[in-house]
């Protein structure tokens, strides 16, 4: 059975947070997983990761990492010493994840959140090229890590080089590393994808990583998503893995800025049980 679990940014209105209530809190909505913010991990001391690490350990709550690389991070950049500074901030990364005892990170880790070509240029090509020599490059390390990198497929207004679940299993076939896969999300595949089960079937093995939310970003089943189709390609090739609900309600604070939310979808919504409202659903779904 799949595990379930949410974003904690859903309650917050800044990507640095304590991470620690959380688990309690997801724990007792009764989700499998709480996945937080790989970047605030990172700059946490040993103590703080532990507390973390430990908190989750008394709840038998699994944790999953996100992230969206920074435009000094970006590993498709023009510039060699961005490229390496990603690089080496992504094998970072996967040190922290073996020592938080966790499996696996997602999102824009192929290049720069948010990111868009600069003016007059349209071949993608030397960027994606770039990317994936790096990615090789970081899949050594998240090799000898066991971790596993999900690259996370997202909208155009957002991202340039992975739109379509095609273009992501191109993007992993040439990298060449079992532990580089893909993180199909919802939100986006409704505004990207000709059709979302054929989508689901296309990453197939490729698929590690599975975000979920209304085509307004609320949480699920609420909407007009056509949830039977995306559980029947999940089903279909017999996917295992984590699926995190990542809504966005609240206006304000860096959260809301970066993932455009300009109206207050929380008025009304008793947020704890919606989210509870949202698992059962989806557990219904599934």
């Amino acid at each position: 059975m799949n595990k379930i679990g949410i974003y904690y940014a859903y309650w917050e209105r800044n990507w640095d947070a304590d991470f620690v209530p959380y688990v309690k809190k997801v724990a007792n909505l009764g989700f499998d997983i709480l996945e937080v913010n790989s970047g605030t991990v990172a700059k946490m001391s040993d103590h703080q990761r532990d507390r973390l690490k430990d908190e989750a350990k008394r709840y038998n709550t699994e944790l999953t990492f996100c992230i969206g690389l920074t435009a000094n991070y970006d590993i498709a950049s023009e510039d060699a010493e961005i490229r390496q500074n990603g690089i080496n901030f992504l094998k970072q990364q996967a040190e922290m994840l073996k020592y938080m005892e966790a499996k696996e990170l997602g999102g824009i880790v192929y290049s720069s959140w948010p990111g868009t070509l600069p003016p007059g240029v349209t071949d993608k090509r030397p960027y994606w090229d770039r990317s994936v020599a790096a990615m090789r490059e970081v899949m050594k390390k998240a090799e000898d890590c066991n971790v596993l990198f999900n690259v996370e497929v997202v909208n155009r207004f957002e991202q340039y080089l992975l739109n379509t679940c095609n273009e992501a299993v191109s993007y992993v076939e040439q990298v060449g590393s079992d532990h580089c896969k893909i993180l199909l999300d919802s939100f986006h595949m409704n505004i990207e994808e000709d059709n979302i089960y054929d989508a689901v079937i296309t990453a197939g093995d490729n698929l590690g990583h599975v975000h979920i939310g209304e085509t307004n970003r609320k949480a699920p089943g609420v909407g007009r998503f056509p949830w039977d189709e995306m559980m029947k390609g999940l089903k279909d090739i017999n996917y295992t893995g984590s699926i995190v609900m990542e809504p966005f309600l609240i206006p304000g604070g860096e959260v809301g800025r970066d993932i455009k939310i300009f109206r207050d979808l929380s008025i009304g919504v008793d947020m704890d049980k919606d989210a509870k409202r949202a698992l059962n659903f989806i557990r219904e779904k599934l």
